[in-house]
């Protein structure tokens, strides 16, 4: 799951930073900025293609 948090507030921001953190955890998963206020959520059984990370830098969600 991606989480683009570049247009929240402070506040909101915070909030779902600790929600996404809470279902990585419980997912035994991680969460990852791969932009500036832009995070890559996954469970510990999903890898993120080299291809797909190259679509996702292409759509300017990650950064090289």
């Amino acid at each position: 799951m991606i989480v683009n948090l570049q247009v929240a507030d402070r506040e909101l921001m915070r909030r779902m930073i600790d929600f996404c953190s809470g279902v990585a955890y419980a997912l035994n998963g991680k969460m990852e900025r791969v932009a500036d206020k832009v995070f890559l959520v996954t469970p510990s059984n999903v890898k993120v293609s080299a291809e797909e990370r190259q679509r996702l830098q292409e759509n300017g969600l990650l950064q090289p």
